[in-house]
Parts: structure tokens; C-alpha cells; sequence
């Protein structure tokens, strides 16, 4: 796994790349002095994990989360245990108290290690890295998921409905930006107001004009246009 150091202080970041040295299959492709290198970093190199500080000058290592439109394995690195219970509701992967020690940091990368190895699928399957995750933002109220859990977006003036699980929360984004990040084997624009996830689809239901009803997981249907159900039929070779 390829991973980014990202931590103001040059003492943590040479402490933390001495106790990787102890975990060969952790390779450190790069370091951040703060959230802008960060954000740079991530956009230029394939990282897989980022152990990431809380407290830098100029920006928190949430606002660094906030900023990203496919979000890595995260594990915090801080001082602070005030921060613990956020770092959770933001689905970081763990949470190291530094000064880290070293069984500490071990278990840590064993977990890694194990969702890392889920996320490549069936043996023998070519080594990749996961997917990354998408951070979604309500009010308080913050998600890190895999975009193959949406079900469903859905447009609502200049913000987008996102549908996961039990939940729908409403991001500050258009559905037409947020089309442009998702994988277009797997989402499928049903109409000018809704972007569908294949894999969610339970059925089509035929309408008039040679339009298609999609039918969710659940139960939810979703209206095809006329114009899209002729390559959903393509798609889905109906």
C-alpha cells in the first residue's frame, strides 16, 4: 500500500516513517506539511492510506477530508483524544495517539491490511487500489462511503439528494458535477433530474413511448426518459 505522511511538525513525520520501516508493504510515497500539500499530493500520486494529523496551521485534517472527492483509508495521527469521537463519525479508519507506539501501530495496520485485502476482491483478482471513498456533508452530520452504496441521486435545484442506505442527505453540489466523478459502468443517468446505480436496480418496468421505469432495491421507481431508455435497452441489452 502506498501511503501520505501528513503532519506539520518534520520530528513526527521522520518518527512515524521510522516505525513503517518496521512494516515493508507500507511503502511511503510522500509527505504534507499541511492541508494544501496534502490536497496536492493526493491529486497527483495513487495513495491508498493517509495518516493524517488533526491540528496544522491554516486547516484541520477534517478540513482536509471536507475538500476530497474520493477519500482514501484515513488513520488520524494526534496529540489530542479530544478529537477521537469525531474522527469516528467521519469514518476514519483508526485513530493513533501519538507519541504512537509501535504494538499500537501494528494492530492498526493488520486492520488495514484486512480491509485492504477485501477491497481487492476474490483471490487472484489484480492487485489495485480500493476505490476510493466519497465524503458527503449534511449540516453536522458527515459520511465516508463507497460510492457503490448510493442507490440513487437525485436533483434538486443546484443541490443533489444522495441516497444510501437508510439515508438521504442534501449535498451543495449539482448532480451534473457530481456525475462527473462517479463510474459510468456503474451509474447511469436516468433523466435530467436522477442518476441511478446499476447494481441497485431490482427491474424495468415498460411505460408509454417506449419509456422505462426502473424499479430499486426497496422498492423506489425511478422514471427513464425517453431519450435514456433507449441506452438503458443498450446498456442492459433489453
Amino acid at each position: 500500500m502506498k501511503a501520505l505522511i501528513v503532519d506539520d511538525e518534520r520530528l513526527a513525520r521522520n518518527e512515524l516513517r521510522r516505525l513503517l520501516a518496521a512494516h515493508p508493504d507500507i511503502v511511503v510515497a510522500g509527505e504534507a506539511r499541511n492541508v494544501d500539500e496534502a490536497e496536492a499530493r493526493l491529486r497527483e500520486l495513487p495513495i491508498d492510506l493517509v495518516f493524517l494529523d488533526i491540528q496544522m496551521p491554516g486547516a484541520t485534517g477534517f478540513d482536509l477530508i471536507e475538500r476530497l472527492d474520493r477519500v482514501p483509508l484515513v488513520i488520524f495521527t494526534t496529540a489530542y483524544d479530544e478529537y477521537a469521537v469525531r474522527a469516528f463519525e467521519v469514518s476514519a479508519f483508526d485513530y493513533l495517539l501519538k507519541p504512537i507506539r509501535p504494538e499500537r501501530l501494528a494492530r492498526t495496520l493488520e486492520r488495514t491490511r484486512a480491509a485492504w485485502d477485501a477491497s481487492r476482491g476474490a483471490a487472484g483478482a489484480p492487485a489495485q487500489a480500493p476505490q476510493g471513498r466519497v465524503f458527503i456533508r449534511d449540516g453536522e452530520r458527515c459520511w465516508l462511503i463507497d460510492p457503490v452504496e448510493i442507490a440513487l441521486l437525485e436533483a434538486e435545484g443546484n443541490y443533489t439528494r444522495v441516497c444510501f442506505g437508510a439515508n438521504r442527505p442534501l449535498v451543495a453540489r449539482t448532480l451534473q458535477s457530481l456525475e462527473a466523478r462517479l463510474d459510468p459502468a456503474m451509474f447511469f443517468r436516468a433523466s435530467r433530474t436522477h442518476i441511478v446505480n446499476l447494481h441497485m436496480v431490482e427491474g424495468v418496468e415498460p411505460g408509454v413511448d417506449g419509456a422505462y421505469t426502473v424499479v430499486m432495491r426497496g422498492g423506489g421507481r425511478v422514471p427513464v426518459s425517453r431519450r435514456q431508455s433507449r441506452r438503458l435497452r443498450e446498456s442492459l441489452s433489453l
